[in-house]
């Protein structure tokens, strides 16, 4: 049960860490998670479509939202049939009931080797990275990569860190090109590939060597996910 309001700067990204953080990498095993409270109404569904996708980092075999208007209108022109709408029964019984307020939520970053291990920014410090990977499946919805873009529009990416964008979706792709946000990236020395999941698993593009470390907006942070055993990855 999610209440309050997100502070600037906090995404759901940062709300389903926390959750990871909470509960563990099983604290949702071969369970349903159901998400819902004041606070859903005001996330949008980028933010939901985020926090479901890494539900399954709690183990959990599904993230669920409860429908509402925001939900129906993101369907409007994008189902093919007319919805049927599934809700909770009113005497649902839950293994675990979680109780979560917005407004104590800070960006936060889960560190190698696992989503578990989290850190909210102010405990992060200082650590030198080699490379940034923006994207995915978790987080390579249009409102990600306008985060991006506002970051790096007129700034450039320093010489010794690798920046490769990849967004979700061919319609993510296409659209962040008419926005001239493509042109941003590059402008900004960043790499924009089409859609992908190379450099998520490290199967290319982006693969880290011996001791070099990630920030990434992916979904794991596994032992050698992106490339070398003795390499880190943070998300």
């Amino acid at each position: 049960e999610i209440d309050g309001e997100l502070a600037p700067g906090v995404s759901g990204k940062d709300v389903l860490l926390h959750i990871i953080g909470m509960i563990g990498v099983d604290g949702a095993l071969y369970s349903a998670m159901e998400f819902t409270g004041s606070a859903i109404r005001s996330m949008s569904m980028e933010g939901r479509l985020t926090m479901s996708n890494m539900a399954i980092e709690a183990g959990a075999k599904n993230g669920i939202f409860e429908v509402d208007e925001i939900t129906m209108e993101y369907l409007k022109d994008r189902a093919k049939r007319e919805p049927r709408v599934f809700k909770a029964d009113d005497d649902a019984e839950y293994d675990e009931t979680f109780v979560i307020d917005l407004s104590e939520i800070r960006p936060t970053v889960a560190f190698p080797h696992l989503p578990e291990n989290t850190k909210t920014i102010d405990e992060v410090g200082d650590i030198t990275i080699d490379q940034v990977v923006i994207g995915s499946c978790t987080n390579g919805n249009i409102e990600d990569m306008e985060a991006a873009a506002k970051v790096l529009s007129g700034r450039k990416v320093a010489d010794h860190v690798r920046c490769i964008i990849f967004p979700g979706t061919q319609n993510v792709y296409k659209e962040a090109i008419q926005r001239g946000w493509a042109e941003i990236f590059i402008d900004a020395g960043a790499v924009f590939s089409t859609p992908t999941c190379g450099p998520c698993l490290g199967g290319y593009m982006g693969i880290l060597a011996e001791h070099e470390r990630c920030v990434a907006t992916t979904n794991r942070n596994f032992i050698g996910r992106m490339g070398h055993n003795l390499s880190e990855v943070y998300l």
